[in-house]
């Protein structure tokens, strides 16, 4: 490895994820400067302070002085990015992502990018937490974690094969997958969890007694409802970006706990338990493999 592996990286939006990426960057020892740029100075300097970042910089002057440039802002601001960049995005420069969401992310790139979209390979990585901005970022985060790499017929195989290695240098297993088919599964596993956390603490603090519920709570609850400490811009952005995916896990899911619903109500035992040991044992076998 050597600091002229990727050269200069330019990290938009030094959160949680940007500020990970730059400390694990900086730690692998494979770049000669990382450039943050972002809207929050007090979040720019953590970063800086850390470590994450050598300098900040505004979008035009680090897209023109890097060879690399990953978007780790929020899914609804990535076409205003795009058009930000394009004017000075030279014909050497990759970029790739961090976005939560692939179609919507792909569809603004080719149309504000146009002949230049080719150099955008859009990426996922599998990492996070529940607390975000850069005072909670870590240099292991991609560590032993999958990075889905959603190319499109544009990119070209060398370019792909370069976003791979960038994200494999930072520990993560990558997998290629398209961008419906990460929409779709994503809804699921990801996306519904979420907004599942964030309504289950909405309908506790929409109680009368809602103080005593929470302090009462137990490992149960603070393990279902950690994620509800996530960025609400973040994943409200993600709702609307992924909205017929989401829609249609959300519908199962309402399904499902209608029909559970329904069994409570008429105590049917051997029902609840039929569902609850095909769910558990699942969850088992998942859990092992």
């Amino acid at each position: 490895m050597s600091t002229n592996q990727f050269g200069v990286v330019s990290i938009v939006g030094v959160g949680l994820i940007g500020a990970s990426l730059g400390l694990a960057l900086k730690g692998a020892g494979v770049v000669r400067e990382v450039i943050g740029v972002g809207r929050s100075s007090a979040n720019l300097d953590q970063a800086k302070k850390m470590g994450a970042i050598d300098r900040v910089a505004d979008l035009a002057e680090a897209v023109q002085s890097s060879q690399w440039i990953v978007l780790c802002v929020p899914v609804a601001q990535m076409r205003a990015i795009f058009t930000q960049l394009e004017p000075h995005l030279g014909s050497n420069t990759l970029i790739t992502d961090a976005g939560s969401t692939k179609s919507d992310v792909i569809l603004a790139a080719k149309e504000v990018l146009g002949k230049k979209v080719c150099q955008f390979v859009p990426a996922h990585p599998i990492a996070g937490g529940a607390q975000h901005g850069a005072a909670a970022a870590r240099a292991d985060l991609f560590q032993g974690k999958q990075t889905i790499i959603c190319q499109f017929q544009e990119n070209s195989a060398a370019d792909v094969a370069l976003v791979e290695e960038f994200w494999k240098v930072l520990g993560s297993n990558t997998k290629r997958i398209s961008a419906v088919q990460h929409d779709a599964i994503y809804a699921a596993v990801s996306h519904l969890p979420h907004i599942l956390s964030y309504a289950l603490m909405a309908s506790v603090l929409n109680s009368e007694d809602a103080e005593q519920k929470l302090g009462h709570a137990g490992a149960g609850f603070r393990d279902f409802t950690r994620i509800a400490a996530s960025s609400p811009e973040m994943w409200r952005d993600i709702c609307i970006a992924n909205k017929q995916a989401i829609l249609k896990e959300l519908d199962q899911y309402l399904s499902v706990t209608g029909r559970l619903r329904e069994m409570i109500a008429k105590e049917d035992a051997a029902g609840l338990e039929k569902v609850f040991q095909k769910a558990s044992q699942a969850r088992q076998k998942w859990d092992a493999s």
